[in-house]
């Protein structure tokens, strides 16, 4: 197999929290802005944290600093614990065939990190909650920039530095949901999974120019897909 960086996207991929994120984000919000409705007209679905503050915070009329950025990010993380106190683990979707995949791809030798819009954090704490980040050591998050391509880039990289290889001997392949993950992918020159688990269905992420679709993560093809075997 060619040295493979995989890179998943969380929410709508690998687990759906119930809306926890978006609630974290308002309250946070209010708490800083006083007010509730910053968020009302945003999609969160294939947005990063920073870009999605940067559009609440315009949305308001609120200065947009990235000062004013990094406070919303920073009141919004004992929100999202918070958030996330309130939902059993059990309550919370993750996808089916989640940790099948996940192991079969650390057997293979992958690289296996996340693409994720979440920061760091967010998505430490959101993966904790379900008992799967132990599965990633590495990844591209939403505090190493605004745009879904160059955070998937920073994995991209990360991955070939884990591998202790040069990226462009990489084969990267980024699994989601959203067809920003497609154009994310194709941005930087990878591969696309795309999974009709939340935003989209899998026909339409693969007429939207996916490598490959499947409707779920135990759809037949897609290890092979997956790991190019």
């Amino acid at each position: 197999m060619k040295p493979t960086v995989l890179l998943f996207d969380i929410d709508g991929t690998l687990v759906t929290m119930r809306g926890a994120g978006r609630r974290a984000f308002d309250r946070a919000l209010e708490r800083l802005h006083g007010r509730i409705d910053a968020c009302a007209e945003l999609r969160f679905d294939g947005g990063t944290d920073r870009g999605l503050t940067r559009l609440a915070l315009q949305a308001i009329g609120a200065p947009v600093t990235e000062r004013a950025i990094d406070e919303v990010l920073a009141a919004y993380l004992p929100e999202l614990e918070a958030e996330l106190a309130r939902i059993a683990p059990e309550s919370v979707v993750v996808h089916a065939g989640v940790p099948q995949v996940l192991e079969a791809a650390h057997q293979s030798g992958a690289a296996v990190g996340l693409g994720t819009g979440n920061i760091r954090a967010g998505a430490q704490r959101k993966l904790e909650h379900v008992d799967l980040f132990h599965h990633f050591d590495f990844g591209g998050f939403g505090d190493d920039h605004e745009l879904r391509a160059e955070v998937i880039r920073c994995g991209a990289e990360r991955g070939a530095a884990k591998l202790g290889i040069a990226l462009a001997a990489c084969r990267v392949v980024v699994i989601g949901d959203t067809t920003k993950d497609i154009d994310a992918a194709r941005a930087i020159g990878a591969e696309s999974i795309g999974v009709g688990t939340a935003a989209a269905t899998a026909d339409e992420l693969l007429a939207h120019g996916a490598s490959y679709a499947f409707a779920d993560l135990t759809a037949p093809g897609l290890l092979r897909a997956l790991l190019g075997d």
